[in-house]
């Protein structure tokens, strides 16, 4: 490191200093979501002046030189992770060495040394490759990190959030596509790569990918991380890509899994409910409902990387690039789905997923480093659909529908750090990422309507056929997402203290929206007793019977709008200060303290919601007991702040239309299967929730396309989503070769938004914090606005309640006499009366409530009746092992098992009351319906109906490298599921159709877990 004038070297602190002061106090930064993608080295030597340290990373040549202090410590901070040697010297002569010391992220490594003073030979060189301790006494977190070289080893599926369902408390949500941490919802983590935050920035469920392969480390964070990380109350999914070396390398690879060795997914049954059993109107009880055998898919998968030094020691260079394929088909409809759905019920479909990594490394010179990250990250689906003949099993040929759809994006990354001296370091990071989404259905007509009918709601002998061959959602033309920002970090060491300070800023844009084909949908209904009002809490107070028509026998229709379209915008910003305090040489104290603000923006760009001064105390400790790194035991305690992501803006403060007209008919249009002869059943004008100059149409959230006052949006002083935890373990290597842990944790979340329709507001609908008071600014009938304030009590609800406590046991064996092994326990209990952000238990089949932050639950007093119990999210007990054995240069067998318990079930049903102000569906804790041969409205609070069985999942590889290609040739085989268990992951809750009719789907399965799968890799590596 290069020597500096003790002047300037002061000057240089001081001014550090103050910039800090003044980022901690100022407004607004540079500044982006948190992630610490570096490590530490540290260690102790004997009291020697004149002492010093130097460490070098094997593959780039990178290296710091700092002076033993005056209690024989030194430290280096935010160093790259890779393979180190740390070298002690005693002046210029080398005293000692330690090779191969492996740098995870965020984490340290304690590198420490006997006394060079007692050395007899000062030019005879002690070296120690395998003397470093298992345990990372300088972390208070949680965490699991996986390398490379596991990812490559172990039989997991190449998949991010495939890796971290191996950390404890991690599972994988049955009713979104993303996991959950430690019974959150799962729109409630953090993805980054390279330290930028690649979470989905529309609904904060999932993440941009990016090539598997180019993944150097993964780390997955459950608890109780520190001041720089900030808006999650999940987990945090930390990625860090590849880099170039001084050493060129270059690889080929290609990954197939055929058709032919997948095993048949299950087919899914109609339930036997007791009421559609032989002899019924419609005798479905046990009968096919969806063919899933059909439903094969194969994948493959080609890549290559290179990388290597542009300029030895100085610039590197890192690419990698590959294309994904899944080709297959599959019945999108059901046995009871109308004539029109099983017109394009086959579906031959291909989606292509390229991908590209690339980054660049310069290390400018031992001060200053740069580092240039680019990745892409898009996937194209495009299927055909053809008719299907579910009593033949059998398809025409002729394509009667389709569609084409491209999302992803590409992500730019750029980062300086600068070792301005020993004890000062500043990082700055900026970037900007666009993901663009487009589908474009085949042979789309705007002229025609949606129609939706199934073999209950159609009338015998009349044609539901419909002239729209698409059946789904029409998005708006250049829907996309954007997001940019950066932060600054500075990190300063001065004594027994470690202090770090810095901002974060993103802006997320989205253009989004949506609508029904034509413009809206005609959707058929049928009730059993046509003499019973169809929602007479929604105003639809008439029956189907008196407005006529084939009403008379219990048939009706509506008409149905669903459509947004909103340009919105979220900036999430935050300033956090951190002291790591060494207090003994056993003993570390991290204090920190983030400042988070959210301002969330409507279509019009008006803020709707603000949250500003979010303190978030961060206090963690670490207490080596023996003093060797054999024994840790740390607690921390924290507080964790989360926005609401963009898609909340778009219904809940940009005009949305969702909107219901009821009719009964007379007939069907053979051409476009709307209905003919329309006779309006009967509503109650007056109604609060009755759209204004709609004819009749009634919005059960006040939804009649207009835009609301961004004042009216939300409640004052609008409190975010934020959860406090704790957390005690301890970590003890039993032997060298074996290291054991044990952890409890408590979360209890202390604060959620949600949207609430209440009818203490009068039909208004609200943003607000669920179980509290709140104050809201109300619109008069002059245009002017009164404040109110609503306790509680006053509002109808109960407090808030989402608990989550577990005992994390494992035993672990770091790679050592050729192989690796790892079993985890979890025990946790996961309880309350809201998920989080999400509705897990909406999910009739085709997943939970897509609106983030603004739910069904708190939207009436009666939906929350009975709704305190275990969550969807909850699973007792789970256990998970993975390991590998290198049995030689050219044998490796590895093995995974995941063992879990199942998911709480319920069962919902309408509100007692008919009259009741209410949704008029299958929404409420009571089963049963009040007709013969049910048992009437039981009261059944939620998770108090079973539990999904146990999953059981075991996977196994097999890996051969000849000698007689250097073992540079890799053939492998993974096995996924080997026993091929496939079991139900979840059910359709909702015991009923409409007041008088059960649900024919009550208790179906509506997914299982995947069938066995077999994976072929073949890789060259040069």
């Amino acid at each position: 490191m290069k020597k500096f004038d003790r002047g300037v070297a002061q000057r240089l602190r001081r001014t550090a200093l103050v910039v800090a002061v003044g980022l901690s106090l100022a407004g607004p930064g540079l500044v982006l979501a948190q992630s610490n993608v570096t490590g530490s080295i540290f260690g102790t030597v004997s009291n020697v002046s004149g002492n010093k340290v130097t460490i070098r990373n094997r593959d780039t040549g990178f290296s710091r030189t700092v002076n033993v202090d005056a209690q024989g410590r030194y430290s280096f901070d935010s160093l790259p992770v890779g393979r180190y040697e740390v070298i002690l010297q005693n002046g210029d002569t080398v005293v000692s060495r330690r090779d191969d010391v492996n740098l995870q992220i965020s984490g340290g490594v304690n590198v420490s040394f006997g006394s060079a003073m007692n050395a007899t030979n000062l030019s005879a060189i002690s070296v120690a490759a395998n003397a470093l301790p298992a345990i990372d006494v300088s972390t208070v977190d949680t965490r699991t990190v996986f390398s490379s070289e596991q990812l490559q080893k172990l039989p997991v599926a190449r998949s991010v959030s495939a890796v971290a369902l191996l950390a404890p408390g991690v599972i994988q949500g049955s009713s979104y596509s993303a996991p959950s941490f430690g019974g959150s919802a799962a729109s409630e983590n953090a993805y980054y790569i390279n330290g930028y935050p690649v979470t989905n920035p529309l609904t904060s469920i999932g993440f941009s990918s990016l090539p598997f392969d180019a993944i150097d480390q993964e780390q997955v964070l459950t608890g109780g991380y520190g001041a720089e990380f900030g808006r999650s109350t999940g987990g945090v999914i930390n990625i860090v890509t590849k880099r170039g070396t001084n050493e060129w390398k270059a690889g080929v690879y290609t990954i197939w899994a055929p058709q032919s060795l997948r095993a048949d997914p299950k087919n899914i049954y109609f339930p036997h409910t007791g009421f559609y059993g032989p002899g019924s109107r419609t005798p479905t009880d046990g009968t096919l409902y969806l063919r899933r055998t059909d439903s094969q898919y194969w994948t493959s998968t080609v890549g290559a990387y290179a990388s290597g030094p542009l300029i030895k020691d100085r610039l590197f260079v890192y690419v990698d690039v590959e294309q994904n394929r899944q080709d297959g088909n599959s019945i999108r409809y059901y046995t009871n789905s109308s004539a029109a759905q099983l017109n394009q019920a086959w579906s031959d479909y291909l989606y292509k997923t390229p991908r590209w990594t690339a980054k660049i490394d310069w290390n400018i010179n031992d001060n200053n480093t740069i580092e240039l990250t680019g990745v892409s990250d898009k996937t194209t689906y495009n299927a055909s659909y053809y008719p299907y003949n579910y009593s033949a099993d059998t398809h025409a040929n002729n394509k009667t529908g389709g569609l084409y759809t491209k999302d992803g994006g590409d992500l730019y990354i750029g980062k300086y750090t600068g070792y301005v001296t020993d004890d000062l370091t500043i990082t700055a990071l900026y970037g900007t990422q666009k993901i663009n989404h487009v589908s474009t259905p085949w042979n789309y007509n705007p002229a025609c309507p949606y129609v939706s009918s199934n073999t209950q709601s159609q009338v015998p002998g009349l044609n539901y056929t419909s002239c729209q061959s698409y059946t789904g959602t029409v998005l708006i033309p250049g829907a996309h997402d954007k997001t940019y920002g950066g932060r600054f970090d500075i990190e300063y060491h001065i004594g027994d203290h470690d202090i770090r300070l810095g901002y974060d800023r993103q802006t997320a844009e989205s253009l989004t929206g949506s609508s029904y084909p034509g413009g809206y949908g005609w959707i058929y209904g049928y009730q059993a007793n046509p003499n019973q009002p169809i929602d007479a809490g929604h105003g639809v107070v008439g029956t189907p019977a008196e407005a006529g028509g084939y009403g008379t026998q219990g048939y009706y229709v509506y008409r149905y709008y669903s459509t947004q379209n909103a340009y919105v915008k979220t900036i999430q910003e935050a300033q956090y200060l951190e002291d790591r305090w060494q207090l003994t040489d056993r003993w570390l104290l991290s204090i920190g303290l983030r400042n988070e603000q959210f301002t969330n923006y409507n279509g019009d760009n008006k803020p709707y919601a603000r949250q500003r001064h979010q303190l978030a105390p961060r206090l963690g400790v670490s207490w080596d007991v023996f003093g060797d790194s054999t024994l840790k035991v740390f607690a921390n305690a924290g507080r964790y702040h989360l926005a609401m992501p963009n898609n909340v803006a778009v219904r809940a403060a940009s005009g949305s239309l969702i909107t219901s007209q009821y009719f009964t008919y007379t007939g069907v249009d053979p051409v476009t299967g709307a209905p003919t002869g329309l006779n309006p059943v009967r509503v109650d004008l007056n109604n609060q929730y009755v759209c204004p100059n709609s004819g009749g149409a009634v919005s059960t959230n006040i939804e009649c396309g207009t835009a609301p006052d961004p004042r009216t949006v939300a409640a004052k002083g609008l409190k975010s989503h934020f959860q406090d935890e704790y957390i005690l373990g301890a970590q003890y290597q039993l032997t060298p070769e074996y290291v054991f842990g044990a952890k409890g944790t408590v979360r209890k979340l202390r604060s959620a938004i949600d949207d609430t329709c209440t009818p203490a507001l009068s039909g208004a609908c609200f943003l607000f914090n669920p179980g509290k008071a709140n104050s809201f600014l109300e619109e008069q009938d002059d245009g002017t606005f009164v404040e109110r304030h609503y306790s509680n009590a006053e509002l109808g609800f109960p407090h808030l309640k989402r608990k989550y406590v577990a005992l994390d046991l494992f035993l672990e064996h770091p790679f050592a006499d050729k192989w690796y092994g790892k079993i985890d326990y979890t025990y946790s209990h996961n309880y309350g009366n809201t998920e989080g952000q999400l509705a897990s238990d909406l999910d009739t089949g085709a997943g939970g409530q897509a609106d983030v932050s603004v739910t069904q639950d708190w939207d009436l007093p009666q939906l929350m009746v009975g709704a305190n119990g275990s969550l969807p999210n909850d699973r007792r007990h789970q256990f998970r092992a993975f390991g590998y054995y290198q049995m030689s240069k050219e044998w490796r067998f590895g093995g995974t098992a995941m063992i879990m318990s199942g998911r709480p079930l319920s069962c919902t049903s309408f509100w007692p009351d008919p009259k009741a102000p209410v949704y008029n569906g299958s929404y409420y804790h009571y089963c049963g319906l009040p007709i013969p041969g049910s048992t009437g409205y039981v009261y059944t609070p939620r998770g108090t109906s079973g539990n999904t069985p146990w999953t059981h999942r075991y996977d196994l590889n097999v890996a051969y490298s000849p000698n007689w290609l250097d073992n540079k040739l890799t053939f492998q085989v993974d096995v996924f599921n080997v026993l091929n268990r496939q079991t139900p992951l979840y059910y359709n809750m909702r015991y009923a159709s409409n007041r008088s009719t059960v649900n024919p789907l009550y208790r179906r399965v509506l997914n299982y877990t995947d069938p066995r799968t077999v994976r072929f890799t073949m890789r060259y590596d040069f």
